[in-house]
């Protein structure tokens, strides 16, 4: 039985991104611009990996 390998989710790569976002925001003690650039990084990962698999 041959099992193939589990597609992420969509959103899998933005939530990763928040996360890491709100931890780096609170390192460098500033949320607000942790969380924009951890949705950003998410979101063009994200577009990325969609661009890729469509190839």
């Amino acid at each position: 039985m041959i099992k193939e390998p589990k597609k992420k989710e969509t959103d899998y790569f933005i939530g990763i991104g928040l996360c890491f976002g709100v931890a780096f925001g609170a390192a460098f003690d500033n949320i607000g611009l942790g969380i924009a650039l951890g949705l950003l990084f998410g979101a063009a990962i994200q577009q990325y990996k969609k661009k890729k698999d469509k190839a």
